[in-house]
């Protein structure tokens, strides 16, 4: 249970090349980094948790237009159940030339015994 593996598997048909904490190979013109950001547990009982929760970031930075990339992003994450507790443009890097724009994904897990 790990919502880094449940985004790339979601975004894996979207063909924009994914990879998580940074892209390490030469950029091309559109990618994904996947940032993990907390895990936390929830629903307490009995002094034991009854969910994991976890959320990531995930930031598309594309040179040109990003907003059909963005739907389709958000749409697959939205198809698979994700909580998406924000969505915000970053902004233009003048020293790369890409648009920045990210999701913020939050997914429960149920505790495993």
């Amino acid at each position: 249970m790990s919502i880094l593996a449940d985004i790339n598997t979601i975004l894996e048909p979207i063909g924009i090349p994914v990879e998580t904490g940074v892209f390490s190979d030469m950029a091309p013109d559109k990618y994904i980094v996947v940032v993990p950001m907390t895990d936390k547990f929830d629903l307490n009982a009995d002094n034991a948790p009854g969910y994991d929760v976890q959320e990531a970031r995930i930031s598309l930075y594309a040179k040109g237009n990003y907003g059909a990339d963005k739907n389709r992003i958000v749409r697959a994450l939205l198809a698979a159940d994700m909580t998406i507790t924000a969505r915000q443009y970053i902004g233009y890097e003048t020293e790369t030339g890409y648009h920045h724009y990210v999701v913020d994904v939050a997914n429960h897990y149920e505790m495993e015994e």
